[in-house]
């Protein structure tokens, strides 16, 4: 039974340069003064009762146009979408709640932009402060919340009014992990339920693992839909360069192998607050993350092998330079890296004038999520340490794990369980 079927829809926005020629072009002053800007183009795609579907795309891509749409707060330029049952949308944090009132002042408010009466949410009262676990706070007004507090009560609430359709947009990034944990454990009881759940994230371990379909959107155009795993890898091959949206007619056309001329870095999403100092007597002038096919990516599956690679220029002789990278979390805390030094690589001889590729190659047994590596190339001279070049936050690597972990890495445990033989 299909409960979303979107078809042919377009959103098209006239953008201004200045305000005034709004005015001017709506009273025939002056014509044709705008741009149009296509947020969607002939959007097409169905979703079936008990799917969990995801939406991936870079921002701007048209994703939350597109759930505005779905959920009735927008209206498109052409085509038409149908819904089948109930829609409860969280599509921006708070969105609906009046900084003012309190929580459960703000739950009925909900309920009724929802549709339902005092008394109907007054029955479903109790099952949502429950959920929301945020204590007195929900006698509060809700400009006092933290973050957190409002995705808790916001999603307590979207879920918790037995929705037909439960429409997600970014908003659990936020919430902790146990609290994402719980949510997600709801999105299986939703499943299993028989509902329907729309899912937009930028954690695409949490897509892989909870979707099953997905959909990939560019430039307000459907690149692809299909199983999970591989709309993701399609994705990827898009973040780097690899995947031609206009000619593409499958995905080996897409493949390529990546030769050492190119530059590497210009076809990756760099940190644009990235920190960089050193004297640049050996600097890095190109760096890139390759996985298991070679190709270019900022987005590594678990388990899976996978290189760092930095091209550095010899401006000066050094007799034992160190590269090095490190791995962190979005905290900023070092989890874990390594160098030429603590591997005991010779890196003597290095020639002035020279260009040199380092190649760190590795297993990713990071759980999933987002990180940020570090790059650095260091010497000590006459028992000095000294920073040859060192860039900081440089790149996000994004790892994929259809496995949930604790802490930062896999110890990939075995676990038994077994009777306990007595004799009696």
């Amino acid at each position: 039974m299909i409960t979303i079927n979107v078809a042919n829809i377009t959103k098209v926005y006239q953008l201004y340069d200045r305000p005034i020629d709004r005015l001017f072009e709506a009273l025939s002053i002056k014509k044709n003064l705008h741009r149009e800007h296509y947020a969607l183009n002939d959007i097409s795609f169905s979703v079936s009762k008990g799917e969990i579907f995801g939406i991936i795309g870079h921002n701007g891509a048209g994703k939350s146009t597109l759930l505005k749409i779905i959920a009735g707060v927008l209206t498109p330029t052409s085509g038409s979408c149908a819904t089948t049952g109930k829609v409860s949308s969280l599509l921006e944090l708070g969105a609906g709640f009046n900084p003012e009132y309190t929580g459960i002042e703000n739950i009925y408010l909900n309920g009724t932009i929802i549709g339902f009466s005092r008394e109907e949410m007054k029955d479903k009262l109790e099952k949502i402060i429950s959920f929301a676990d945020i204590g007195d706070f929900i006698h509060q007004p809700v400009k006092n919340y933290s973050s957190g507090m409002f995705a808790r009560l916001a999603f307590a609430v979207a879920i918790n009014v037995d929705p037909d359709i439960l429409i997600i947009d970014e908003a659990l990034s936020v919430g902790d992990i146990f609290f994402q944990a719980k949510c997600f454990k709801k999105f299986d009881e939703f499943r299993n339920a028989g509902k329907t759940i729309l899912f937009v994230s930028h954690d695409l371990g949490s897509v892989i693992r909870y979707c099953n379909r997905a959909m990939v959107l560019s430039e307000g155009k459907v690149v692809s839909i299909g199983p999970t795993a591989k709309v993701i890898d399609i994705y990827k091959k898009l973040t780097a360069g690899h995947y031609n949206t206009i000619n593409e007619t499958s995905d080996s056309a897409s493949m390529r192998q990546t030769t050492e001329a190119e530059v590497w870095k210009t076809r990756i999403m760099q940190n644009p607050y990235y920190s960089e100092y050193g004297n640049r007597d050996i600097e890095i002038v190109d760096f890139g993350i390759f996985d298991d096919n070679e190709q270019i990516s900022t987005t590594i599956n678990k388990d899976s092998s996978f290189s760092v690679r930095m091209k550095v220029r010899i401006n000066k002789a050094y007799e034992s330079p160190i590269f090095a990278i490190t791995f962190k979390d979005i905290k900023g805390t070092d989890i874990t890296g390594t160098n030429t030094l603590v591997e005991a690589m010779d890196t003597s001889g290095l020639m002035p004038g020279s260009l040199y590729i380092v190649t760190f190659r590795q297993i990713m047994n990071l759980r999933g999520g987002n990180f940020l590596i570090n790059l650095g190339c260091t010497t000590f001279v006459d028992g000095e340490f000294v920073v040859l070049h060192r860039l900081y936050d440089i790149m996000n690597l994004s790892v994929l794990s259809d496995k949930n972990v604790i802490g930062f890495y896999d110890i990939h445990s075995s676990i038994t369980i077994e009777k306990e033989v007595t004799n009696s």
